[in-house]
């Protein structure tokens, strides 16, 4: 199953009737809509135009033309050999091995395949013009806040990221305009993290999400809307792929931000790694003295 249909089912109980009816007819026959038109896919589902418009706009994407072109080029991609493996008892050592490396490898190429380039260019030029850049995220996705923030205060940018959700809150108060909240959640329904990011668009920050692919109130409210994608379903993987997911997408927006400010951002990274090289060898210095 694509990406695109697994948010189309992992969505469908939480959609309008008419919204339901259209989404269940594209996961029947998906070859067959990426050649319809609007009015005609309409018109076999028993719903008006402006419905698939709504419908396409819910999974944010621009259109039904949008909608379509993105769905023909899920369809006419191979299907991975490796696909999502299941945690099974007893397993040999040797196939977890492999199941785990199907599994990352197979959420890094549907995370990519699901990029949307103008909203990552919005997201890293929005970085890199930051005053200040706060990071929202809890439980696993607290890890992904605090992986980026390791990565941006080596290239001297003021940020933060408290893995407490109240100071997350009085964090988000002060920020304005210029300032950007990147806000992380796999479900995008964490209701710490919506509140967050909705104080800091209310504070007059741009706002960034980075969330499961499909409808979900974080993606809603942000004005970036990045996605990333992961079938693991439940408890029995640990968050695993989802994680690699994600960090893949924080790792493709600290490059692109050190390439678009390349003369101000490489020497900070050096200075950096030399200053850190310089603290271990006084550390083991001392261990011998």
């Amino acid at each position: 199953m694509t990406p695109i249909l697994h948010a189309l089912t992992s969505n469908l109980e939480a959609l309008p009737p008419q919204e339901r009816r259209l989404a269940e007819y594209i996961l029947k026959t998906p070859a067959s809509v990426v050649h319809l038109g609007i009015t005609e896919l309409a018109y076999t589902c028993g719903i008006s135009p402006s419905t698939v418009t709504r419908f396409c706009k819910t999974f944010h994407f621009k259109g039904f033309p949008d909608f379509k072109m993105k769905l023909a080029g899920e369809l006419a991609h191979k299907p991975s050999e490796s696909q999502y493996q299941d945690v099974i008892a007893g397993n040999d050592l040797h196939k977890i091995v492999q199941a785990m490396e199907a599994n990352h490898l197979a959420s890094i190429t549907d995370t990519t395949r699901l990029l949307d380039m103008n909203e990552l260019r919005r997201a890293v030029d929005a970085l890199c013009k930051a005053g200040r850049i706060d990071l929202y995220g809890v439980a696993t996705s607290s890890i992904i806040a605090q992986d980026f923030y390791q990565k941006l205060i080596r290239i001297g940018k003021n940020c933060t990221a408290f893995a407490d959700s109240h100071m997350q809150i009085t964090s988000a108060s002060s920020l304005g305009e210029g300032d950007v909240a990147l806000a992380i959640s796999y479900s995008g329904e964490t209701p710490e993290t919506i509140d967050a990011l909705r104080c800091a668009k209310d504070s007059g920050a741009v706002t960034i999400s980075l969330t499961q692919y499909g409808s979900n109130g974080l993606a809603t409210l942000a004005d970036i809307s990045l996605f990333s994608s992961s079938l693991e379903e439940g408890m029995r993987r640990g968050d695993m792929a989802s994680r690699i997911a994600q960090l893949h997408v924080i790792d493709i927006l600290f490059t692109g931000m050190v390439s678009m400010e390349f003369e101000d951002f490489i020497p900070k990274l050096e200075s950096s790694y030399q200053n850190v090289q310089i603290y271990r060898k006084q550390r083991e210095g001392n261990k011998h003295a």
